[in-house]
């Protein structure tokens, strides 16, 4: 997901000079009562269909009559534009066209689906740059990760283009002459998805583009703080189903909170509630849907450790220990959290982590140097103030960071912290900031049990050369986590692998292998073309 520190910066440089913002587009502030779409240098917004004020309801028409939520720029915490929430009575609505709309989708043959699939993913291409920015304004993460986040949708989409022509079961053999067994996969139905801040188009795209080449429809509810990102892709979707003269509601959308949320959890006409979030909001949803036996997927939160052995090549682990602790101004699901060192290079390691944290170029997202932005509200930055101050209570020394930063907008120093035990009650808990806590280990088996003691499971990294090791971490007495990478960071999964975790983590896949079954009903049949009615297991009843 996080590959995209890799992209190149062509693109976004002729973006800049064709708006003449550059690196100061976030730091010029606007009259506190106006809205930054208003601004000349923001025009590029207007390319996305965005205005001062945007419906927040798609059904195949778009409306909204409920709350007006503002959204803001967290490099600045300017006001960027309004959104117009759902109402209660515009859900049910919404609904009810949803499923209306999948009587002719469920029709479509499924290659025939994928093609649609593959013009939803070439009208984000199209839309590429600016739809990157709008993230990298919106949400806070670099412009470089915003249009990452784009690719991976553009990515998701192509991958599901190919699956449209090979889902499906096997033909299994009988025991009975004359009879065959086939396993039929079907559309579980309506899809409800409801996705978080952090990644705001990446997660949607992993659900909707595979959803709707298995014959779902989809419901989506972004996370309330990035409702113009929502807006935006779900208006470039719409023309892709209205261009082909197919129902907009096949991908409907209803801004909102925790209502919204609560409504689809609860709607037994929802048959799948695939929710990205927090493991606290997860385990809610998931006994809400489990108390109507439906479908849950669940991405939920991560406490994850790079383990680094003494005979790791050091060379790869300072660069991968601060791509995957600050970046995204550690706000990833997939961030690492806990680095745990060999006592006989714990010392060397975080001198040097430490001063590659210095060279960490902070500022302006949509600068094409900066690798590290703000987190993405004040909240957060509260939350990373008490992340600190609980670590220093409990024994940890603060070695790098550790104070708000004097500019405007939500910024904080990335953060290590030594020092502390490996069963810290702070360090076994998820604070969604940029700390990353520094412990110190002996043995391979103390290591490994480390890793394993938080509640979460998601993903997990050990530095070594020793094969043996390598493969005792792949085995069953090794990683918990849904994700176990050998001499690579913890972030920056790959499309074609599934994604997701264990444990508090909550199970769910999504993306890859064959985490499309997870949007299917599986269904195993008989057919007898004989003339006889022979019974399994030989049993005879005449």
């Amino acid at each position: 997901m996080q590959r995209c520190l890799t992209l190149t910066f062509a693109r976004h440089n002729r973006l800049l000079l064709r708006n003449k913002c550059a690196s100061a587009h976030c730091q010029q502030s606007a009259a506190m009562s106006g809205l930054l779409i208003n601004q000349p240098k923001y025009s590029w917004l207007k390319e996305l269909g965005l205005s001062e004020d945007n419906p927040g309801v798609y059904n195949g028409s778009w409306g909204g009559s409920g709350e007006v939520i503002t959204s803001y720029c967290p490099a600045n915490n300017e006001p960027i534009a309004r959104v117009t929430q759902a109402t209660m009575a515009e859900y049910e609505e919404t609904v009810q066209k949803t499923k209306e709309a999948w009587k002719i989708w469920a029709d479509i043959p499924a290659p025939k689906r994928g093609e649609i699939v593959r013009q939803i993913g070439d009208a984000l291409r199209k839309k590429i740059n600016v739809l990157g920015s709008l993230v990298s304004l919106e949400m806070g993460k670099i412009y470089v990760e915003g249009v990452g986040e784009v690719q991976e949708y553009v990515d998701v989409c192509d991958y599901a283009v190919g699956l449209s022509r090979m889902i499906g079961g096997p033909m299994l053999p009988s025991e009975r002459p004359g009879h065959a067994l086939i396993e039929q996969w079907n559309p579980v139905g309506l899809v409800g998805i409801i996705t978080a801040f952090n990644f705001p188009v990446a997660v949607y795209g992993w659900n909707n583009a595979i959803a709707l080449t298995c014959g779902n429809v989809c419901l989506w509810k972004g996370a309330p703080t990035t409702p113009l990102t929502s807006v935006a892709v779900s208006k470039i979707v719409a023309e892709v189903l209205e261009r082909n003269n197919l129902p907009g509601a096949i991908c409907s959308m209803t801004c909102g909170g925790a209502d919204i949320g609560s409504a689809m959890a609860k709607d037994e006409r929802v048959d799948l509630v695939s929710f990205t979030g927090s493991t606290n909001v997860g385990k809610m949803v998931a006994m809400t849907v489990q108390d109507r036996f439906g479908r849950k997927l669940l991405e939920l939160g991560g406490n994850n450790a790079i383990i680094v052995f003494e005979d790791a090549d050091l060379n790869l682990v300072v660069p991968a220990s601060v791509f995957a602790a600050v970046g995204t101004a550690g706000q990833r699901c997939t961030t690492t959290r806990r680095l745990m060192l060999h006592e006989s290079v714990h010392d060397t390691v975080v001198e040097r982590v430490a001063k590659a944290y210095k060279q960490v170029r902070i500022g302006d997202p949509w600068d094409p140097t900066t690798l590290y932005g703000p987190l993405h509200t004040k909240q957060a930055v509260d939350q990373y103030l008490a992340a600190i101050e609980q670590a220093k209570q409990q024994g940890g020394t603060v070695v790098y960071g550790g104070k708000v930063m004097d500019r405007p907008g939500n910024y904080v120093e990335p953060t290590i912290i030594t020092g502390l035990a490996h069963d810290a009650p702070i360090v076994h808990t998820e604070t969604f900031v940029p700390i990353l806590y520094v412990l110190k280990f002996k043995t391979e088996e103390e290591a490994f049990a480390w890793n394993n003691e938080v509640q979460q499971g998601l993903s997990s990294s050990i530095f070594t050369k020793d094969m043996g090791r390598v493969f005792r971490w792949l085995g069953p007495k090794g990683s918990d986590c849904g994700i176990v990478n050998v001499n690579i960071p913890t972030s920056g999964a790959e499309i074609g692998g599934a994604f997701g975790g264990e444990k508090h983590t909550g199970g769910g896949r999504e993306s890859g292998s064959d985490s499309w079954k997870q949007y299917m009903r599986r269904s195993t049949c008989t057919i007898n073309y004989s003339k006889d009615l022979p019974l399994a297991q030989g049993i005879k009843f005449e």
